[in-house]
């Protein structure tokens, strides 16, 4: 049975902050990624991407040139895979709880997270996961799938959106034991 958590919410809200909480609460348990801006001289210059195990990885940056792009961005999707796809798979066979940090447009050009990403949702295996709220026909279709939750983190709620998620997690951890 699916045991998944969706987190959606705008950008900038602050997804990524409550998924971190969650991980660090989770230690060991828990086996995945997130993902955090980089910065430099004049703002915002791309997204690092963080194992839960602390591998790390460029996953887009405006100095990347490559065929995949979201606005400025060149997303590397060979490191993602190298890193990020390589962590999911990981979690799925070693971790008791899978955390992705997100399922966004950049993660989407990745086949292989794809793959990767229904191999987790079928896991039988607690998930968590940011999500893009923009429409998009695959997410959309992840987010009715049975068995998933999806939870809206607003600027208002996000304070106590991992204690709600932690909530959760040890709910369905009890339930699927």
């Amino acid at each position: 049975m699916r045991r998944i958590l969706f987190l959606s919410g705008r950008p900038g809200v602050g997804k990524t902050t409550v998924v971190k909480q969650i991980a660090a609460a989770l230690g060991a348990r828990a086996g995945g990624f997130y993902t955090q801006e980089i910065f430099g001289p004049g703002g915002r210059k791309g997204f690092q991407l963080i194992t839960l195990d602390g591998r790390q990885a460029a996953l887009a940056h405006v100095e990347i040139r490559a065929r995949s792009k979201v606005g400025r961005y060149g997303v590397d999707v060979a490191a993602f895979e190298r890193v990020g796809v390589a962590a999911l798979r990981q979690a799925i066979e070693r971790a008791a709880i899978i955390v992705v940090d997100e399922i966004g447009k950049m993660e989407l050009f990745s086949s292989q997270f794809k793959s990767a990403l229904l191999k987790a949702l079928d896991s039988g295996k607690p998930l968590i996961a940011t999500v893009m709220s923009a429409p998009d026909p695959w997410v959309d279709a992840l987010k009715r799938m049975p068995g998933v939750q999806t939870l809206e983190v607003t600027k208002q709620n996000r304070g106590a959106m991992a204690a709600r998620a932690l909530k959760w997690v040890e709910s369905e951890s009890e339930s699927g034991s």
